[in-house]
């Protein structure tokens, strides 16, 4: 099936730092993206869709490929941010106002996939984004399968939960994933039904249902929110890099912790996780102070 629909948008839309959460990574196999355009794999409740995106004098073009391609293109605007809602933002710091002014069109996404954000995102538990962005690829090449339509060349499919409950722990290991990473991943996927009916629910009872999953956290919870469920306000307690990221940017700190983070994140409560995307994208991170972790190789150990 393939299928087309254009969509007015109702202000600035920049493609690339929209859906930039999205991708897990450069190489990642289920998503092509530059700042105008998204090619993107994914797993609908109709069914596997391959979507086409482009920005076109104000407004989104989209085409779909595949029995998911339907829905898909019904839910565009919630893909790109149209029901983000910024109103309420109001910038306090001279930074964050000034990453505003030059980083437009940057909104906050709702995929409405929340067993397909779970997956990389648990990947990203205690290791490198390197390191989880490498497993990622390894596991999409190894379990899924070719996105339909006329996709750019290795645009694939992400694995579907229930292949993905069924793989044993020798196959998460060759693609870089320990034991406990890839047991949380299939107690989570062996309830992928009742995993995806949290992008219906209210946002509490949502983080709720997240975090019953045996080892799914606030921090996971949170990372699935600000892709999944569209959630303006999350903002992921516990991550290494980030309380010291948000000290820096809002208060010249070089360290920070958690509690710091939200000391300072406080006047921006139900936009929090907005300026963390600002943040993010504006690439304000404190000075390095020695040599990068280095990465490990589970896949040989």
């Amino acid at each position: 099936m393939t299928a087309d629909r254009t969509l007015l948008l109702a202000r600035p839309l920049h493609l690339g730092r929209t859906l930039g959460p999205v991708r897990r990574g450069r190489g990642d196999p289920a998503m092509v993206l530059t700042d105008g355009e998204c090619w993107r794999a994914s797993r609908t409740p109709a069914g596997p869709a391959t979507l086409h995106l482009r920005v076109v004098a104000g407004r989104l073009e989209a085409r779909a490929w595949g029995p998911g391609a339907s829905w898909a293109l019904d839910h565009a605007g919630d893909l790109v941010g149209e029901r983000d809602d910024d109103t309420g933002f109001r910038p306090r710091h001279d930074v964050v106002r000034d990453l505003r002014t030059r980083l437009r069109g940057l909104r906050i996404t709702r995929t409405g996939a929340v067993a397909e954000a779970l997956v990389p995102t648990i990947l990203e538990q205690k290791v490198t984004g390197t390191e989880a962005r490498r497993s990622w690829r390894a596991l999409v090449r190894e379990l899924g399968e070719p996105a339909p339509g006329p996709a750019p060349d290795g645009l694939t499919m992400p694995p579907a939960p229930e292949r993905l409950a069924a793989t044993p722990s020798w196959v998460f290991h060759r693609c870089g994933v320990e034991r406990k990473r890839a047991d949380t991943i299939r107690r989570a996927m062996a309830r992928a039904p009742r995993v995806e009916e949290a992008a219906g629910l209210p946002l509490e009872a949502a983080y709720r249902r997240l975090c019953a999953l045996p080892g799914v956290g606030p921090w996971s919870a949170a990372e699935v929110g600000l892709v999944a469920l569209g959630d303006a306000d999350a903002v992921s307690v516990g991550d290494y890099h980030l309380p010291s990221q948000v000290s820096w940017a809002l208060a010249g700190e070089r360290t920070g912790t958690d509690e710091r983070m939200l000391e300072l994140l406080e006047p921006y409560r139900g936009h929090r996780g907005r300026v963390l995307r600002l943040l993010a994208v504006g690439g304000l991170f404190p000075p390095r102070r020695g040599p990068r972790t280095a990465l490990r190789s589970i896949a040989t150990s």
